[in-house]
């Protein structure tokens, strides 16, 4: 099938609220060298998505001001030197922008194979959360099997994400959440505690569930005053990743539990790395957490899927936080 010049896709037509996403005509992107260009069947719509229509996450240079930083669909075109996919291969894909479109294209070493166990809908669902929890939880703050792990936000596409990587790679989980329902939901995935943040003060409950020791991992998306809560919440050597700052990223910290306790604080952001660091990224989960999504023992959570010319009303359900897992558009 021939490709054509022009596609649909999705664009900013100025910065706001949802309503400024607007259908629109663009102009098929070509593959440069080591690229592919896929015809998506489904892209994930994820919280960077909603900061860069906000103009608070601008794209790196040179990339597309289209949204959309993960999909899954079918490599129709290859780039000079791109040797790893034919056409016709069914990939999932991590972009830096682009994925709300009918065409997108990404380099082929952030591409990974669809898991024969799953559909194109979760498989679109993987690249942005699992490229992130891995880099982060696993990578930069090494949390190994035995220990104990705290994730902000368990419902949501990173949380349900980080709940079963960690609870299957051998490690202990808690999570928090905001209602009864999602606290079950976190522990039907994996979770050994779940605690209603808007009830119960997590910084007790991590002291119980780690046998007053602290816990020894904390991935946080809050900021704000959970910065200080965090550090009141890990054990002597732990290590606090933040990855989003949605109560913001400024606060008053006591910094000497930081020296007495050892800890390590860091952060990190995955769009603006080279596709080399990426590229690591993207290794470890083909040789670890495939086969684990393959074999079954990891799975995707689909909240809701809308059509593409409804991409407003994907994120208006995102920043109301009602969803449980991944809001997904389909081309």
């Amino acid at each position: 099938m021939p490709i054509p010049e022009t596609m649909t896709a999705i664009e900013i037509s100025e910065f706001g609220k949802p309503d400024v996403l607007k259908p629109t005509t663009r102009p098929v992107p070509a593959p440069g060298r080591g690229d592919v260009l896929i015809k998506v069947a489904f892209a994930g719509v994820n919280r960077p998505d909603c900061l860069q229509r906000m103009g608070l996450y601008a794209p790196p240079p040179g990339v597309t001001d289209i949204p959309g930083l993960e999909v899954a669909g079918e490599v129709i075109a290859l780039g000079p030197d791109a040797t790893r996919f034919k056409t016709g291969d069914r990939v999932t894909a991590l972009l830096t922008g682009g994925g709300y479109s009918e065409y997108a294209v990404t380099h082929e070493q952030l591409c990974l194979p669809v898991p024969s166990a799953l559909s194109l809908v979760e498989s679109a669902a993987l690249p942005e959360t699992f490229f992130t929890v891995w880099s982060n939880v696993f990578d930069r703050a090494g949390l190994k099997a035995g220990e104990t792990f705290l994730v902000h936000g368990g419902s949501s596409g990173i949380g349900t994400t980080a709940i079963q990587l960690a609870s299957r790679l051998g490690a202990r989980v808690m999570t928090t959440a905001g209602s009864a329902e999602k606290c079950q939901a976190c522990l039907d995935l994996g979770a050994e505690v779940a605690v209603n943040y808007k009830t119960t003060d997590f910084v007790t409950e991590a002291k119980k569930f780690s046998g007053d020791k602290g816990v020894d991992v904390i991935l946080d998306m809050v900021g704000g005053d959970y910065i200080g809560r965090n550090i009141k919440a890990l054990a002597a050597d732990g290590r606090l990743v933040n990855i989003a700052f949605l109560k913001g990223s400024t606060a008053e910290i006591n910094f000497m539990p930081v020296m007495l306790k050892r800890l390590t604080l860091s952060g990190s952001t995955l769009r603006p790395r080279p596709v080399e660091a990426k590229a690591e990224i993207r290794q470890s989960l083909e040789k670890t957490v495939w086969p684990l999504i393959e074999q079954g023992y990891i799975h995707p959570v689909i909240h809701k899927t809308f059509p593409l010319a409804d991409a407003n009303l994907a994120h208006e359900l995102m920043e109301s936080s009602g969803h449980i897992g991944k809001i997904m558009l389909q081309i």
